[in-house]
Formats: structure tokens, C-alpha cells, sequence
């Protein structure tokens, strides 16, 4: 077995990809996100959300990528069909993308982004859309820097209660890439 890698997910997983899963979210919304839901992220909840999403798909071509570094998850992707009501056929969707705070900056991130282009591209997609909250101005960059651009298309998640009971808002912006195979 390599000493870091990208394979598809395993149930054996789970525990590391809900580890990941709430470090991540904990350090990249930090400030965006209530602090009590951040805080009251539990990872043997979401490893049975995760489990069942490698078990049962939510539909056809839908995939769970893992970034390894010997028998560690540092990271995961998931990619599928798009759910955007503009969507066309051959559009798809990256649906997360997280690395360990800890392992960021090794690679990692990098490995799954190809890997769920390839995995795309070989289930017939020719477009990939990813939603990135607005405040997330270093995933924006490094997705930036791999050829995703924005598209001017935005939406707005509720995502709790701000001080004065109103609605909490995080803003996102839809970046698309073009993932057809290259003319030789």
C-alpha cells in the first residue's frame, strides 16, 4: 500500500473520514458558523452518515473518495451528479472537500480534487460546480488556482440564529470547471 494515496471509501473508513469531517469544520468555520453547533459536532454521529452514503449512494454515480497516508484518512471528497436546479446532463458536483487541518499543505488536497475530477469525467460529466461559502477565502484561492472560476451564481444557507434571535445567513458562490477530456 502507497504511503499517501486517494481511494474510494470503505464502511472501515468512517470513523477517520467523521474525525476529519468535524476538525475541519471546526477550524474553516470558526467565526462563520455558531459556535454551539461547531462545538456540539459529534463524529460517531456523522460516521453513520457517512456509512450510509458508501452503503447506499444517493444516486447513480455518487462517490466517497479518501486521502490516505498509510492506514490514516487525512482527508475525503465526495462527488456526484448536481443537484442545482440549472443543472444540465453532464453537469456534476463537487460535494466536500476536506483535509485535516493538521495534514493540510502535504498534498493531500490536491490528490482528491484529481481524483474526483477523473472520477467525474469517467461517469460521463463534463462540468464540475462546487458551492463555497463567501467568507472561505483560502478555499476559494486554492480552487482558484486549479481552474475553477466563478459562475455569478450565489445562494444563501440558514444556518442558525444571530445575538438578536434573527436568521443567520453564510453567503456561497458557485465556482464551475470544465472537465472534458482535453483534445489530444
Amino acid at each position: 500500500m502507497p504511503a499517501s494515496g486517494v481511494r474510494l471509501a470503505r464502511t472501515s473508513d468512517v470513523d477517520g473520514i467523521a474525525d476529519v469531517n468535524v476538525r475541519s469544520w471546526q477550524q474553516r468555520f470558526a467565526g462563520t458558523l455558531p459556535e454551539e453547533a461547531l462545538a456540539g459536532m459529534r463524529a460517531d454521529d456523522l460516521a453513520l452518515v457517512w456509512a450510509g452514503g458508501i452503503l447506499n449512494p444517493p444516486t447513480p454515480g455518487h462517490r466517497l473518495l479518501v486521502a490516505i497516508d498509510g492506514s490514516d484518512v487525512v482527508g475525503y471528497a465526495a462527488v456526484g451528479p448536481s443537484q442545482d436546479g440549472d443543472a444540465v446532463a453532464g453537469d456534476g458536483e463537487l460535494i466536500a472537500l476536506e483535509v485535516d487541518p493538521g495534514r493540510q499543505r502535504e498534498g493531500h488536497g490536491s490528490r482528491l480534487l484529481a481524483a474526483a475530477v477523473d472520477h467525474a469525467r469517467s461517469t460521463g460529466l463534463t462540468t464540475l460546480a462546487v458551492w463555497c461559502p463567501l467568507p472561505d477565502e483560502p478555499r476559494r484561492a486554492f480552487l482558484q488556482s486549479a481552474g475553477w472560476s466563478p459562475d455569478t451564481a450565489f445562494r444563501d444557507l440558514l444556518v442558525g440564529e444571530d445575538a438578536d434571535g434573527g436568521d443567520l445567513l453564510v453567503r456561497e458562490v458557485r465556482l464551475i470547471v470544465g472537465i472534458d477530456e482535453p483534445a489530444d
